[in-house]
Formats: C-alpha cells, sequence, structure tokens
C-alpha cells in the first residue's frame, strides 16, 4: 500500500462555493467562518499546538455529520472533530485549516436499559453529566479521568483512564457499541448491547483512542456497574517517595485492590495548597499515597483498608488518616484533581510528559526526572497513578526565555521518553499523542510499526482528510 498520501499534502482552502454548500446542509447559528470563531478553537488546555479552522459547525446528528463529510472526502477538505477541548497534546487543533466539528450541541443522553446495565449517549455528553445520571438511578461508571468537564467522545477518541484504572481499567473496557461515520460519509454500528463479541476484527477497539483520525463518533453504549454503597479514602504520608513506591506492589498482591492509588510529592500538594486557599490534611511528609476504596458496605470495605494501612505502616509509612466522611474524602481529592490547574497557575508556561512505567519502576523514574532538574535547571513536578504506573511529569518554563526553554523543553522530554523506554515503559498512559507527542511514538515503536499503524489509517481514511497530521502521520 502507499502510504505517501498520509504525509504531508495540500488541502483544498475553502472557498464561497464550499460555504454555500455547507450552509445547505446546516442552519445558520450553527456554523461560523474564519474570524467569527472564537480563539479558543484555535488550540486545546495545554495551548503549546495551535492552528485555526476555516470553518467551525456544530452538527446536531450523524446524519449532518455525515453529508459535511461526504463533501469534504469528495473536496480533498480536512476535517476535525472538537469537544471540550480539554486534551493536553493538540490532538483537537485544526493544523490544515479546514472544518472543525464542534460536538458540544450532540449532548443529549439517549437511552438508560437498566435490564442490560447500558447508557447510549452521544459524543458532547460531559463526563460529569454521566456520573452523576447514573448515580441519580444507582449506576456506576468507572472511567475517572481527572477533567470531568471533558466529553465522553473526547475520552473515547483517547482512551482516557484516570484514577480508577487500577481496578476498574480504562474507557475502552466500557464502550460496547459506537456510532460511527467514516470519512466518506458512511455510518456504521460497530458493536451494541451484548456482552461477548468474537465477530472479527473489533472496529470499536481501533476507534477507541485514535484520536479523531479513523471516524467522527456521533453514539456510544457504555457499559454500567451497579453503584458501590460506601466508599472511604486513605491518606497515607511516606518518608520519601522510594519508600511510597515501594508499597505499591505489595498492596496489590494482597488482593486487597483500591480503587484508586495516586501518589504525591510534598511541592505539588504545596502548589495545590497554595491555589485552592485551603489546608490539605497533612503537609509535612515528603511524599503521600492517596488510596480509595469502594464496596457494598462499611464492614466490607473496614477489612480491606485496614489490611493495606498495615502493609504501608509496616513499610515505613508515618500514619494512615482514614476519610470516611463527604467533606473529608473532599478535602483530600479536591487538591488531587487540582494539581495541575495548580501547577499551572504557578508558572508562565507548562508542558508534560505522560509516560507509563511499570509499577515497581515509577520511583525510579521520577529519581531521574529529579536529576534532570539539577542538571538543567528547571522546575520538574510529579503525580499520578501510582496503582498502574501512569505518571504526570511536567516541565515548567517559570521566567526561561523563548530559545532557552525551548532547547531545555526538547533535551528533557528526550532523555525522559527514552529513560522510560529502558524501563519497559510506553509513551503515553492516557492523554495520547496528538501533534505534541509523535515524534516520542516513532522513536519509540520504529518504522515498521508506524507503517501498520499507518495502513490502519490508509484503510478508514485513504484520502486522509480526518485530523491530519496527528498520531503517526508526518
Amino acid at each position: 500500500m502507499d502510504l505517501k498520501c498520509l504525509c504531508k499534502k495540500e488541502y483544498k482552502k475553502i472557498d464561497k462555493t464550499d460555504i454555500d454548500h455547507l450552509k445547505n446542509i446546516i442552519e445558520p447559528g450553527r456554523i461560523l467562518i474564519n474570524e467569527e470563531i472564537s480563539e479558543d478553537f484555535s488550540h486545546d488546555e495545554l495551548n503549546t499546538v495551535r492552528g485555526y479552522p476555516e470553518v467551525l459547525i456544530e452538527p446536531l446528528s450523524a446524519d449532518e455529520i455525515s453529508k459535511i463529510l461526504k463533501y469534504a472526502y469528495e473536496k480533498d477538505i480536512p476535517v476535525v472533530a472538537r469537544g471540550s477541548g480539554t486534551g493536553l497534546v493538540g490532538s483537537c487543533v485544526p493544523l490544515n485549516g479546514g472544518i472543525m466539528l464542534s460536538m458540544l450541541r450532540m449532548n443529549k443522553i439517549l437511552e438508560l436499559d437498566e435490564e442490560n446495565l447500558t447508557l447510549t449517549v452521544e459524543p458532547g455528553v460531559l463526563l460529569m453529566e454521566i456520573a452523576k445520571f447514573v448515580e441519580d438511578h444507582d449506576f456506576f461508571y468507572p472511567p475517572d479521568p481527572g477533567e470531568i468537564s471533558a466529553t465522553i467522545g473526547g475520552n473515547i477518541s483517547t482512551n482516557a483512564g484516570g484514577m480508577r484504572a487500577v481496578k476498574y481499567g480504562v474507557t475502552r473496557d466500557y464502550v460496547m457499541g459506537l456510532e460511527i461515520v467514516l470519512p466518506n460519509g458512511t455510518i456504521l454500528n460497530p458493536g451494541g448491547k451484548v456482552v461477548k463479541d468474537s465477530s472479527g476484527y473489533s472496529i470499536i477497539d481501533l476507534v477507541c483512542g485514535s484520536e479523531g483520525t479513523l471516524a467522527i463518533i456521533t453514539k456510544a453504549i457504555l457499559k454500567l456497574l451497579p453503584l458501590p454503597k460506601k466508599t472511604i479514602s486513605l491518606l497515607v504520608p511516606y518518608p520519601d517517595l522510594n519508600t511510597a513506591i515501594g508499597s505499591v506492589p505489595k498492596i496489590i498482591r494482597s488482593k486487597k485492590i483500591p480503587t484508586a492509588i495516586e501518589f504525591m510529592q510534598r511541592e505539588v500538594i504545596l502548589a495545590a495548597e497554595e491555589y485552592l486557599g485551603k489546608k490539605f490534611p497533612d503537609s509535612s511528609a515528603d511524599a503521600y499515597l492517596l488510596l480509595t476504596f469502594d464496596g457494598g458496605s462499611k464492614e466490607e470495605i473496614e477489612k480491606d483498608y485496614d489490611a493495606v494501612a498495615k502493609i504501608c505502616i509496616s513499610d515505613g509509612a508515618y500514619d494512615v488518616f482514614i476519610s470516611d466522611t463527604d467533606e473529608r474524602k473532599d478535602m483530600v481529592w479536591s487538591a488531587r484533581k487540582a494539581l495541575l490547574e495548580a501547577l499551572k497557575a504557578s508558572t508562565s508556561e507548562i508542558d508534560e510528559c505522560d509516560v507509563v512505567v511499570p509499577r515497581n519502576k515509577v520511583a525510579e523514574f521520577i529519581n531521574y526526572t529529579d536529576s534532570l532538574q539539577k542538571e538543567n535547571d528547571i522546575r520538574i513536578r510529579s503525580f499520578g497513578h501510582a496503582g498502574d504506573g501512569n505518571l504526570h511529569v511536567y516541565v515548567l518554563r517559570d521566567k526561561l526565555d523563548e530559545k532557552t526553554w525551548k532547547d531545555k523543553l526538547a533535551l528533557i522530554f528526550k532523555k525522559m521518553y527514552s529513560r522510560a523506554e529502558e524501563l519497559g515503559g510506553l509513551v503515553s498512559g492516557e492523554h495520547g499523542i496528538g501533534y505534541a507527542k509523535k515524534e516520542f511514538l516513532s522513536s519509540h515503536y520504529g518504522l515498521e510499526y508506524i507503517e501498520l499503524m499507518m495502513g490502519i489509517k490508509a484503510a478508514f481514511d485513504p484520502k486522509n482528510i480526518l485530523n491530519p497530521g496527528k498520531v503517526c502521520q508526518f
């Protein structure tokens, strides 16, 4: 297969004829042109990758999207889908102009099937809306990325993980069926409400995590679980990160699997305290584990967290603070969820390394980033999911000039991704590749792997109009 079409190419610039055609598909008020489009749509949350769409459309149905894509495919116009724009790697940034589909108006919860434990939604429904809706009906949607204002379409597109992944898995594990629109306008419905499926290649698994490069998601059938009746959190201070992370394999082996096992260092907790204007229950230790347990009763959970608390104390933890009320849990978790915003507020610019390493290599990797911090005279802060080895390492610009910042960032990122590979890790745990990290994906996997990914892309999108220049495309 000739994969040259997936490299850089010239796309058609949108003219009056194109706009007139699109306006016959989309009613006034849901299509904006050039200067009418807000600057917000030129970047994502991290704002390190920028590009402007020529046309912004707010579709309401798969049928509308099918007509738009059919026309764009025929005319060679690039198309990018966007949810809330909370990504961190430039996945939703239109690098080649063209059409941006803002999916936020496709925000209906379509069906709760209590017999099959499924929820059918449009892609623009926010994660926090899903969580509240199903909890009100005594159900539970486990994936829990830190950004609850993200859309479910964006979560599926990046295969978002989050804090509960250690026990419950990631977004892909809860997508049972999809409605998707292919680049040529064809509407497909892979999967459904069935529990098992051995019917050939899994199109769902390909689309999950593809970052909008293969198809546009217009509907999703999500798997639900019964709502746990009780949750309790433990905050465990340690003298250092090595000791804290050393407890994690023992906790996992105990079979008392927490819902979440997060690690934090003192520096980021202090930043969160300043950002939120309130005190963390304890900020005197150098490192912390934050664990949550859920279950059907308080007695059931107590057996699990008591066993884990004993492991932590025997491993050198200073103490174990129990948060068993909503107020105490909110105090602890609000700080954890504010860590990124707190770091962003403390500096002029920020970039992230979202690697995943084996659990027993977490401390070794973080210690390595500490050495990079000293060698390069730059602030590096980290936190993440100790239970699944997914690390969020942030490099902070502070007062560095543009050239010094770019040079140091490139060097540090190259070294961090190289070190992660040496430790048996991967480039991204949950934020995706987008535009910002594709160099490191290519370096990690090599030519044959990238060509295989490009072959999949070409099978879905031979004219490369969907989100070009992202993930595996150069």
